[in-house]
């Protein structure tokens, strides 16, 4: 029995409702993954570009609200409590579920077990964000869309009653009294502004590079299946193999990380995620691309939960909210740029290309936090304690 398990108390058990709260919540969110583009091509007689650039489009709106409106809700949640922006988050511009769940975890985890517990959480959304496409696709392939859509509003009902009966928290606001010399700068209250800064546009890059393959994948899927077969049912299963690898290697790599340090963990994600998106460009068979899917899940795991990490243990305890709701911002900034460049990059060249620009980006954003806050990889632990 290691430490955590013996100091377990609410945390412990807010850890284990929110993280199936948050599988549901992105598996809602993401149901309608596999069909939308196929969705989109059913509407009109448009060339390959247009389905492309519509879908990216599609896939885009919801991200655009959430990033204008996730930093108001983070500061409500700071000012409010997590928990009952919990209950109040609904998709669009109310989103904020997911980030307030994480918030909260952080806010009452002791900070020695941030890492293992953030990492867990982040499981859950990201796994259910990947698992949803599978159920999406049976549920496009037995019932239809509009059913698709009513069985997602009772998927979310289910977050709502379990947040509101099972999570416990025991919040107490912190009065701010502004001093006639304090700074206005809303980064002066961190002691690393720099590096929150990277992080934050860390969270996009990564993101990025994740959205721009949903509106593609399914169409990608049905041209190496030669436009024959359970379309819809194979994207769906590709999409969510990267979620199977997550389950398994997002906490035991925040547990290396809260021992050994979040940028080396950091280290190994980019440089992985690299080498897994460029071969998935050039691959001829469903199988290849699924393997090579199921092993980005793995780089998943290292990169947006340590990001999480590094970002809770270099915030003050009462602006975790806020920080985590920009750091939403930045991933639905993310999200909506990545779905439309995506498409657009697509519908210019082709669907292999759009793996290859997400693995420049990568590439790029890994030589940028190795120029910019070098410490965060020499000093291990040191650099983000």
């Amino acid at each position: 029995m290691d430490d955590a398990e013996r100091e377990r108390g609410p945390w412990h058990r807010n850890l284990i409702v929110l993280w199936f709260c948050t599988f549901v919540a992105g598996m809602a969110f993401s149901e309608i993954m596999p069909f939308l583009s196929l969705f989109v091509s059913q509407l009109g007689d448009f060339t390959k570009a247009q389905i492309t650039f519509y879908s990216g489009l599609a896939f885009a709106a919801d991200y655009a609200i959430s990033a204008i409106s996730a930093p108001l809700w983070g500061i409500i949640a700071d000012k409010k409590g997590r928990k009952i922006m919990l209950l109040r988050a609904l998709q669009g511009v109310f989103a904020g579920f997911i980030s307030n769940a994480q918030a909260l975890v952080a806010s009452q985890t002791p900070r020695k077990y941030s890492g293992r517990a953030l990492s867990t959480l982040i499981t859950g959304a990201v796994s259910g964000q990947l698992f949803g496409p599978v159920i999406g696709g049976l549920l496009a392939q037995l019932f239809s869309i509009r059913n698709t859509f009513f069985i997602t509003a009772g998927l979310l009902m289910v977050a709502f009653l379990l947040s509101l009966f099972f999570v416990q928290e025991h919040f107490k606001p912190v009065a701010h009294h502004r001093e006639p010399g304090d700074s206005r700068n809303p980064l002066a209250a961190f002691q690393n502004p720099r590096l929150i800064i990277v992080m934050l546009c860390s969270t996009a890059i990564v993101q990025f590079g994740n959205a721009s393959i949903a509106p593609i994948i399914s169409l990608y899927v049905r041209e190496l299946m030669h436009y024959r077969g359970p379309i819809t049912v194979v994207a769906g299963i590709i999409a969510a193999l990267p979620g199977i690898s997550n389950i398994f290697s997002a906490p035991r790599l925040g547990r290396y990380g809260d021992q050994h340090g979040s940028g080396k963990v950091l280290l190994f994600g980019y440089i992985f995620a690299v080498i897994m998106y460029f071969p998935q460009g050039i691959v001829t068979s469903v199988v290849a691309l699924g393997i090579l899917r199921f092993a980005i899940g793995i780089s998943d795991g290292a990169l947006y939960p340590e990001i999480q990490t590094v970002l809770t243990k270099n915030t003050p305890v009462h602006l975790t909210s806020t920080i985590f709701s920009y750091n939403q911002s930045f991933q639905a900034i993310g999200n909506m740029f990545g779905a439309l460049l995506g498409g657009l990059v697509a519908g210019w060249f082709n669907y292999n290309a759009v793996f290859i620009m997400t693995a420049l980006l990568l590439l790029i954003n890994l030589g940028l936090i190795l120029w910019l806050v070098p410490d965060i990889w020499k000093n291990g632990k040191r650099a983000v304690s």
